[in-house]
């Protein structure tokens, strides 16, 4: 019998995960909720590009999503600049009866000594009371820095450090807010963004490092971050917006998990939004973009991992493979015990049913 699933978001995550769960037979859509006027009272296919209407009407009212009655939820609405409402959105969910699978708040992935238990403690207790399950994952944070370096570690004699490394090209990552108001590019070198303010690292990537360290059985010291940034040689244009002469337009940053003096388990992104900008820092391993898992022991470990696509570039593949790593996994979370589960606590996710010829 087919899942009963709704959607929460139709952004450039949720497109995605929308158009899936109306082509597999494995779902059956209940519910759409949109965050504009604009977009409520379309047909769910419309907004995910499809010819046959589906008869799921979208809506602004999550109510009106609970009252379907779904058995899980696929929730990729942006929580970078709306935590709280996201939080209470999970809190309603979670205490209604019905499951939750995401693609944010990334802090969630794994949120014990990430976030405070005010923060931590209605959701857990919202999940008792419903008897239900949530899991926040994707790719970055997500498979390429929780799945695939535990799965190299797990075969190792001794391991002295994990490194999971984006180097990615966001020029074609068309969300203003992310690469604007959270990023901080194309502002003021000496503007602080929301992503730079001090702790805000550790908040949305905290949850890496401190599930690697979790996967390792290790108790890490503390986590630092640290930074860099790199201004625009010139005036350029990318996918979210203008970028002028002298803004920020390349960052690097690491959130590192310490153990005895020493970066245990490290999380490190190096974005441009060119390719000729700062030669000097780390290169993918294919134009546009790739991530890295580095296990340094015996022996060690290097996994490139290249994402491509024949329906776009790599920042289209991470978001379509964004959307399928949280909804390729809403099987094992309905049949989860109730609570925020990880990657530590679900089965491995095969892609079973998935095999196609086109």
């Amino acid at each position: 019998m087919a899942i009963r699933v709704a959607q929460i978001g139709t952004g450039n995550v949720g497109i995605h995960a929308l158009r899936s769960l109306i082509t597999n037979p494995d779902y059956e859509l209940t519910a759409v909720w949109v965050s504009s006027d604009a977009k409520a009272g379309k047909d769910a296919a419309e907004l995910a590009g499809l010819d046959t209407p589906t008869g799921v009407i979208a809506t602004t009212d999550l109510q009106q999503v609970l009252d379907t009655k779904p058995e899980c939820v696929v929730y990729t609405a942006l929580a970078d600049n709306r935590l709280m409402e996201a939080l209470e959105d999970f809190r309603r969910i979670l205490e209604a009866g019905v499951n939750v699978v995401g693609s944010s708040a990334v802090f969630l992935q794994y949120p014990w000594q990430v976030i405070p238990s005010e923060m931590l403690s209605p959701l857990e207790d919202a999940a008792r009371k419903g008897s239900s399950s949530l899991f926040i994952n994707g790719i970055d944070p997500g498979f390429a820095n929780d799945l695939l370096p535990l799965a190299l570690a797990g075969n190792c004699q001794s391991i002295q450090q994990i490194r999971c490394i984006e180097v990615v090209d966001y020029a074609t990552y068309d969300s203003a807010a992310v690469m604007f108001d959270v990023m901080g590019f194309g502002k003021p070198i000496d503007e602080i963004p929301m992503l730079l303010q001090p702790g805000v690292l550790s908040l949305a990537w905290g949850s890496v490092v401190r599930q690697l360290a979790a996967g390792l059985g290790i108790e890490l010291d503390e986590v630092v971050e640290i930074y860099e940034r790199e201004a625009a040689p010139e005036d350029f244009e990318i996918s979210a917006g203008p970028i002028a002469k002298g803004t920020a337009a390349a960052l690097h940053f690491e959130v590192r998990g310490m153990l005895d003096g020493q970066p245990a388990v490290v999380l490190e992104h190096v974005t441009r939004l060119r390719e000729d900008l700062c030669p000097e820092w780390r290169q993918p391993a294919q134009p546009g973009g790739s991530y890295r898992v580095e296990v340094t022991g015996e022996p060690s470990y290097a996994l490139d991992l290249c994402l491509s696509s024949p329906n776009g570039d790599h920042n289209h593949a991470g978001l379509v493979a964004t959307a399928m790593r949280v909804v390729n996994a809403i099987p094992a979370v309905v049949a989860a015990e109730p609570g925020i589960r990880t990657t530590l606590d679900l089965p491995l996710i095969t892609g079973r049913g998935l095999y196609a010829l086109h």
